[in-house]
């Protein structure tokens, strides 16, 4: 049963499903609305460092409901943002030609962020926007990012290869027509034997930024550094108190240097992966939430037209205050010089 003026939540096929009380979504919209009015675009500073006051003034029941608390499963989706196609426009034909396509549900996103903790973003990444735009791009279908299409992307944790990746990652669907899958796995819904979690448990093989850091407009400094630093071995695996946890990319990861001991128990991860995979197809105005530490994420291959009708996502990142959770020895990792953009710390 629904909970009154909040979120009701429903047992279907793939992730639980929160749906979004109506008066809460035009709230959601309105503020959007006016800090777009404001400060002109999503990523102006004065906007993102009014995120965490104009999230404060929502409702407490609505905050409370948005909370990332998770079953095993991992990740919910929430339903239910008004997005209409015809008010849309087409669908970019990559994140490069964007700009402010769909610039109030970038705020819309910021704000949910925003109730569930801090959002950040990275210099590398889309020029640095907060929200990054996932579509299809001529001449990248068979990459490994979210601008391909023909392939199969890849299970994997978000920016698995930074110490300071995102607790949280919000993907947002503006369209998708022919249904295209998000593919998702919890490592708590795996089977893993005893050996192969201590296997992976070790820092034993480093993971590379992706190709969608290596094109972007980056300060020079970041560039030296990426260049000359060593890559760290990093864990796949630790347990927690809360159960098992993954830091996982398999198409970034180098496996040269490891045993055939490690080796196998990774192939034996991939396979149970693989065995708990659940394909979410989001509907227009849905926001898949995942928990970045317990499931990773792809998508299934899909041919793109470019005709402006091609699946669009938008894509958020939380970091949540004061989660522990991580082993400690990622304090002293380098993150290949990637900066980080924190809107409620300087510096950053």
């Amino acid at each position: 049963m629904a909970a009154p003026g909040a979120l009701a939540r429903g047992a279907v096929p793939g992730p639980p499903t929160r749906i979004l009380d109506r008066r809460f979504a035009a709230q959601l919209v309105t503020a959007a609305e006016g800090l777009l009015e404001r400060f002109g675009t999503p990523d102006a500073p004065g906007l993102l460092k009014s995120l965490r006051h104009e999230a404060d003034e929502f409702p407490g029941l609505f905050r409370e409901a948005l909370r990332p608390e998770f079953s095993d499963a991992g990740m919910y989706v929430l339903r239910g943002l008004p997005v209409e196609d015809a008010s849309l426009g087409p669908t970019p034909t990559g994140w490069s030609v964007a700009g402010d396509a769909g610039a109030l549900w970038d705020v819309v996103l910021l704000l949910l962020a925003a109730a569930m903790g801090h959002p950040m973003g990275w210099r590398g990444q889309q020029n640095g926007r907060m929200v990054n735009n996932i579509v299809p791009a001529p001449g990248h279908e068979n990459e490994q990012t979210g601008a391909s299409s023909t392939v199969l992307l890849a299970p994997h944790t978000e920016d698995a290869f930074h110490p300071r990746r995102a607790d949280l990652l919000l993907l947002c669907c503006m369209r998708n027509h022919e249904g295209v899958a998000t593919t998702a796995s919890s490592v708590r819904l795996t089977d893993l034997a005893p050996e192969d979690v201590d296997a992976l448990s070790r820092p034993m093989a480093p993971i590379l930024p992706d190709d969608a850091y290596t094109s972007s407009a980056l300060p020079d400094e970041v560039h030296a550094c990426a260049g000359t630093v060593s890559p760290q071995p990093v864990r796949t695996l630790w347990p927690t108190p809360d159960g098992l946890t993954i830091r996982f990319d398999p198409a970034y990861t180098r496996f040269d240097g490891t045993d055939a001991a490690y080796r196998a128990a990774y192939a034996r991860l991939e396979a149970e992966l693989s065995r708990v995979v659940r394909a979410v197809a989001l509907e227009q105005g849905d926001v898949l939430v995942v928990d970045n530490d317990v499931v990773v994420h792809g998508r299934v291959p899909f041919r793109s037209r470019y005709d402006g009708t091609d699946r669009w996502l938008k894509r958020a990142l939380v970091h949540v205050p004061h989660r522990r959770g991580r082993p400690e020895s990622e304090r002293a990792e380098h993150g290949y010089g990637q900066p980080v953009i924190d809107p409620y710390c300087d510096g950053t």
